[in-house]
């Protein structure tokens, strides 16, 4: 697929997203850019402000098998994966899969499960297939998960264990609608919902061809040097109780990639990795005096990030 052919598709792709998603232009590009990236995301914010629509309609703007899951307490582990159940017919045990055997998969309120539940996920997000009674079980390619979540705080919610934050490329955050879109919508009298406008405006070539674009961006010497350095310093600063994992820095480095498919270049430059830095990196770390810090209303790491992006020099 050429350059010009992928911002296009990309320009066809926000415009349907915006569609229903009115005001969070940054918000969805973000989203585009974590498909890219070859990654799952995480929606995080306070319920009512949109989370399960961008969800929705980044899944139905996509040509891939897609399936929901509303997480919910008494949800079981079977329940997404599948069950081996006995064929009377045929005498002998079958397979039959559960909703996870997608191309994308929305986990709506992923934290409103128990951790049992939850850890049902890890093997999925991680390699893209599934053990079950002994059996491994390949998903289709791409595999996407696309999750949304309360915060914490509330009522009825479980925290994702940091093993499972840590499979999520990005988390990101709607907030609240601007006035004049707050304004459209207190005049519709509904939140939007009318989903039957979302086209799917890509088919799963064209997804696969713009991850393999993204991917082979170049990132030279240089700024693997800076993701290195950045790495070291939030395991070394004082500013973090756990720092960047390798694993986060790949992630960090694949977004920055996909953050330069996006806008046209094969090349990725220092914005690329500081304009991704705090979704893909903010709920990878644990900043040190988290407790006294959560309590007081600061949490979710990000402002750390930005010290962090502060502190170390940027390649020239």
């Amino acid at each position: 697929m050429s350059a010009s052919q992928a911002r296009e598709k990309l320009a066809l792709l926000h415009g349907n997203i915006e569609k229903i998603v009115r005001g969070k232009s940054d918000v969805v590009q973000a989203s585009i850019i974590g498909l890219l990236a070859h990654g799952h995301i995480l929606y995080e914010d306070v319920p009512g402000v949109g989370k399960t629509t961008i969800a929705h309609c980044l899944a139905l703007s996509l040509g891939l098998s897609f399936q929901r899951v509303q997480f919910t307490s008494d949800l079981l582990p079977s329940d997404i994966l599948g069950v081996v159940v006995y064929n009377p017919e045929k005498r002998d045990f079958e397979f039959r899969a559960g909703p996870i055997f997608a191309n994308v998969v929305l986990v709506d309120e992923i934290n409103r499960t128990t951790p049992k539940t939850q850890s049902a996920l890890l093997e999925a997000m991680n390699s893209a297939r599934v053990s079950i009674e002994k059996t491994t079980y390949d998903l289709p390619t791409p595999f996407i998960v696309i999750a949304t979540q309360n915060p914490v705080e509330s009522h009825g919610t479980f925290a994702l264990p940091q093993s499972q934050l840590d499979r999520f490329l990005m988390r990101l955050h709607l907030g609240y609608p601007e006035p004049e879109f707050e304004r459209e919508i207190l005049e519709n009298g509904r939140l939007p919902g009318d989903l039957s406008v979302i086209e799917s405006v890509l088919t799963r070539d064209d997804v696969v061809a713009m991850q393999e674009g993204a991917a082979a961006v170049k990132v030279e010497a240089s700024l693997i040097d800076y993701l290195v350095r950045l790495a070291q310093t939030s395991r070394t600063s004082g500013l973090f109780h756990t720092g960047i994992s390798p694993r986060g820095a790949i992630a960090l480095r694949r977004a920055a990639q996909a953050q330069a498919y996006y806008e046209g270049r094969d090349y990725c430059i220092p914005d690329d990795i500081k304009a991704m830095a705090v979704s893909v990196l903010a709920h990878r770390i644990i900043p040190a005096h988290a407790y006294e810090e959560e309590s007081a209303g600061v949490g979710h790491g990000s402002d750390h990030i930005r010290r962090l992006l502060e502190e170390v020099e940027v390649p020239v």
